[in-house]
């Protein structure tokens, strides 16, 4: 053999072994591990959780970027899709085993100029293994390597229509948008196996180059591209001459609307959502002993929420919110911005917490740059009140930090007051806008008068008060802390019943019942309720005087319709795994806790009739035509909180209403608790009973304890005079600065 020869065959079997060792290197996982089959046959990275409603509808999804792809089975493609896929990708593949020689010797002598050499197998094994291709050439040749053992494994463990539908479920569409179901819903609000056939040729059409050929931004070149896998089609005898000339022919129709976390019901609700699923996870472990992960594993979560009471509650805060913006918009404070003075810190920092002034500080401009650059006019868009919920306009950044900041926001929930289960969410106006949710535990305010009725509660409990009890209507001094209220205005009214005290929240009068009471008892009351924020032992919480959560409050409220036990709101049922097993359950009723007697707390739902009845909230009930009720209005210093919370047998609900800078607020008596926030709870209870299907009973009645001799109120909340202020007034002039 000549010496020539010999060296050519050293140098090939040399380079032959090396291929062979790096082959062996790659699949005992040296340059890094390999999918295993059970990720790659049933891959937990490629399913988001999904969050269903009371009744099953499904609510939105948890995923993080490459993971919103919820899987779907061979029968649920359109074989327009597999066709399409199969003519424009892979031709052989029914034919080869993972790896097409043909085709990759092709794209060797070819450089890739006619076509690429990985089949429909390595490209799932591409996008099993990370979907992103290695510019480095050594790199990228052991990431081939390891696409060609991993096309393997699963050609020898799946059929051909399973590497289809893995490989369906698994690609990206661009905008963040992975697996068939999702592109269907995405680009014509259709699910996949409804695709015809020029739907299925575009969306395969994308796969090689998902933004380039993107119908939404390029719709040139995206119908270009449908043409091209139209005509593979016609190439593979899979559509006729006659189809492909018709179809070619068409307009690309689509019908784009992205799903994110802006869409679908609740969104505030499925932000806090997310919290809590984590906090419920931490401590749940997999059979192999790996941590449920929220974004990854698949998980359904079913919470308590009802979709029609989502849609009331939404309805009910929409309707009501413009009609106060403009009220507010129309104040001399507003329209000539001097609601700002004296407030440049907060505009400050919001300018330095904007987006825009962190992208020009990335981009290298300097501060003084920063802040010219918010002095100058520009196109932009907004939020308004309209059906988009935004508009364009003109104007510069820093007034529309101001236009923003001055909108009026809201919190609601509805709940089973029995139960606990929360079944309608609003955290705010707009959640695309403002992602702020009101509703939130942590989110707390000033509660003004709502708080009176458990300061009612607890005197009637324990310090043997009635409705029927005369109080005395003055101002009381307390030792160290001056007189509550600090205003000494109690309309001239000597004494009045305990009933009309509450009914017309009479400040004078509560402030007796919180010297009888005690602050440092009521402090301990509060605690006994459960909530987790601490009130302080001071007079002046007795008139409001203290921050909650519109959650903490309905927490509290629960002890009136639920014959005196504290129920804590929940609003996730049950967790399930991908395999529909139950994870966690939450609907077992263990939060709740006797705070009062039955006896007290049927009494304080026959007095808190008065409220709604004749008091700060008069003819409610009556126009609701509702057979029992009670209920508690707020309004804090210069109308800065609205408050309404209120209830029947069978729903309770509360809504707060203000601006996330206290001291914009509606000065007029529109921004009163009773005129603010009381009509979005109206506004939903009566969508509520007038949607029969809701089974929602107008007559429902409070149930009356054994032990009560009598469930009349007897007590005179009739009192009510021309001269005597109602909370409104009176609180107005009420800061806790005046108390501590």
């Amino acid at each position: 053999m000549k010496k020539s020869v010999r060296i050519f065959w050293m140098a090939f079997f040399a380079a032959f072994g090396i291929f062979i060792l790096i082959i062996i290197l790659a699949a005992t996982g040296v340059f890094g591990p390999l999918p295993s089959m059970e990720k790659l046959g049933n891959p937990s990275l490629m399913q988001s959780s999904e969050v269903f409603a009371a009744d099953g509808t499904m609510m939105g999804k948890f995923y993080r970027e490459n993971g919103n792809r919820n899987q779907v089975e061979y029968s649920q493609i359109s074989p327009h899709v597999i066709n399409a896929l199969v003519a424009t990708e892979d031709e052989r593949f029914f034919s080869h085993s993972g790896i097409d020689i043909i085709a990759t010797m092709r794209a060797v002598v070819f450089l890739g100029t006619r076509g690429g050499g990985s089949t429909i197998t390595q490209q799932l094994a591409l996008n099993l293994f990370n979907g992103k291709r290695e510019r480095n050439p050594a790199k990228r040749f052991i990431q081939k390597i390891k696409e060609y053992i991993i096309a393997i494994r699963l050609e020898r463990n799946f059929t051909k229509e399973e590497i289809l539908t893995l490989y369906l479920n698994a690609v990206p569409w661009g905008d963040n948008v992975h697996g068939i179901r999702n592109a269907s819903r995405t680009f014509f609000q259709k699910d996949c196996d409804r695709l015809n056939i020029q739907e299925a040729a575009m969306l395969v059409g994308m796969l090689k180059a998902n933004t380039a050929y993107n119908p939404n931004l390029y719709p040139v070149a995206a119908r270009e591209r449908r043409n091209t896998v139209l005509g593979q089609m016609a190439k593979n005898e899979l559509i006729t001459e006659e189809q492909l000339q018709k179809l070619s022919a068409t307009p690309l129709r689509i019908n784009y609307i992205k799903a994110d976390e802006n869409m679908g019901f609740a969104p505030y609700f499925r932000q806090v959502l997310r919290d809590e699923i984590r906090t419920a996870l931490r401590d749940l472990k997999k059979a192999n002993g790996e941590i449920y992960d929220l974004y990854d594993d698949g998980l359904r979560i079913f919470t308590t929420i009802h979709p029609l009471m989502q849609v009331y509650a939404e309805e009910a805060v929409n309707q009501q919110m413009p009609r106060l913006q403009k009220a507010l918009n129309k104040q001399k404070n507003i329209r000539s911005g001097s609601v700002w003075k004296n407030h440049d810190k907060v505009l400050q920092k919001a300018m330095k917490d904007s987006e825009r002034w962190e992208n020009m500080k990335e981009g290298g401009y300097t501060e003084k740059e920063i802040k010219a650059s918010f002095a100058r006019k520009i196109k932009m868009r907004v939020f308004a009140w309209n059906a988009r919920r935004e508009k364009d306009t003109v104007m510069t950044p820093m007034d529309s930090i101001k236009y923003h900041r001055q909108m009026l926001q809201a919190g609601f929930i509805v709940m089973d007051p029995a139960t606990g289960a929360v079944k309608a969410w609003v955290g705010g106006i707009d959640f695309k806008t403002y992602k702020f949710d009101h509703a939130n535990i942590t989110t707390k305010r000033q509660v003004g008068s709502s708080i009176k009725p458990l300061l009612y509660a607890q005197a009637m409990d324990e310090r043997g008060f009635n409705p029927e009890s005369s109080i005395p209507n003055q101002p009381v001094h307390f030792k160290g802390n001056g007189w509550v209220p600090a205003s000494q205005d109690c309309a001239g009214l000597d004494t009045v019943s305990m009933a009309g005290a509450l009914a017309y929240s009479l400040n004078c009068a509560t402030a007796y019942l919180m010297k009888e009471v005690d602050p440092v008892q009521f402090s301990g009351f509060m605690k006994r309720l459960n909530i987790p924020t601490k009130v302080d032992p001071y007079p002046s919480v007795a008139l409001g005087a203290c921050d909650l959560s519109l959650f903490e409050m309905l927490w509290a409220y629960t002890i009136f319709p639920g014959n005196g036990y504290s129920t804590k709101p929940y609003f996730i049922s049950r967790i399930e795994d991908r395999h529909g097993n139950v994870l966690v359950r939450f609907d077992n009723n263990s939060n709740r806790k006797e705070a009062i007697s039955e006896i007290a707390a049927y009494k304080m739902v026959k007095m808190m009739q008065g409220t709604v009845d004749r008091g700060t909230a008069a003819g409610l009930r009556n126009r609701l035509g509702v057979a029992e009720m009670g209920g508690k209005t707020g309004t804090t210093n210069g109308n800065a909180d609205a408050w309404f919370i209120g209830y029947t047998p069978e729903m309770l609900a509360g809504i707060w209403i203000g601006s996330d800078d206290r001291f914009i607020s509606i000065e007029s008596a529109q921004g009163y608790g009773g005129t603010a926030a009381m009509p979005v709870w109206e506004s939903f209870f009566r969508k509520v009973y007038a949607d029969r299907s809701m089974g929602f009973d107008k007559k429902a009645l409070f149930a009356k304890p054994a032990g009560l001799l009598s469930d009349t109120l007897t007590a005179d909340v009739n009192m009510h005079t021309k001269e005597e202020k109602t909370e409104e007034v009176v609180e107005s002039k009420v800061t806790a600065s005046d108390y501590f």
